[in-house]
């Protein structure tokens, strides 16, 4: 199940039937450096910090990510099944994101902060919608909301108070995932696990990282290509 689905939305069905017919084609949702290792399980000696001081360390550490760049790779693995996706992605403060996997096919999805498209260029077909109403709790809020919300959508636990590793687990009993990672280096996010309701496992790998440069506004805006069917929802 793609990232990019739990990304964004609360309702995976309705999404999937839109973005995503060709998921047999692409059955997919933040190098880590090689010193970085993601801790999912501790050690017997590692002291986890109390659920405020996580919640106060990442909240430090999102508010000074204002915007930022990168490439990504991105696995989805569910048993001995594994899909591989890379592209390139940009987020800005406020509700300003770009997710563009480049292989193996072309996608998109991007917003300005007030609609959402989603563009499939196989299948010649772009989806508008208002991006409000799919924000909610989804982890989209992690790099491109405001982290002062992030807590009271998500229980916030970091493992080991030594290392910025955190996991977010989901308030509500509705969301499409049991819990999500993320993991930084220098300040900066490299690493972003996601695992879902239904046993997949999906993480995401960032390189070429640059954080607080201001990124053109036409990086979060959306042009129809000539003859793509635009749905509206």
């Amino acid at each position: 199940m793609p990232l990019l689905i739990y990304l964004f939305c609360k309702d995976y069905k309705q999404m999937s039937n839109i973005i995503f017919r060709t998921s047999l084609k692409i059955a997919v949702t933040f190098g880590v450096v090689a010193s970085l290792s993601l801790p999912l399980a501790t050690t017997s000696y590692a002291a986890a910090a109390s659920e405020e001081t996580a919640v106060k360390n990442l909240n430090k550490l999102l508010t000074g990510v204002r915007s930022m760049t990168a490439s990504f790779s991105q696995t989805t693995q569910a048993g001995n099944k594994k899909n591989n996706f890379s592209g390139v992605m940009a987020v800005q403060r406020q509700n300003q994101f770009r997710w563009e996997i480049k292989s193996p096919a072309e996608q998109l999805i991007v917003t300005s902060g007030s609609t959402l498209w989603i563009y499939d260029k196989d299948l010649a077909q772009a989806t508008k919608q208002s991006f409000n109403s799919q924000f909610g709790d989804t982890p989209a809020l992690l790099l491109s909301g405001n982290p002062n919300q992030i807590s009271h959508s998500f229980k916030i636990s970091q493992p080991n108070d030594q290392k910025n590793f955190y996991v977010l687990t989901p308030k509500t009993s509705s969301a499409n995932f049991r819990d999500l990672s993320i993991a930084f280096n220098g300040g900066k996010p490299v690493m972003i696990v996601l695992n879902d309701n239904i046993g997949q496992t999906t993480t995401i790998k960032f390189t070429n990282i640059n954080i607080n440069k201001k990124i053109a506004a036409n990086q979060f805006s959306f042009s129809v290509p000539s003859g793509v069917e635009v749905i509206n929802q």
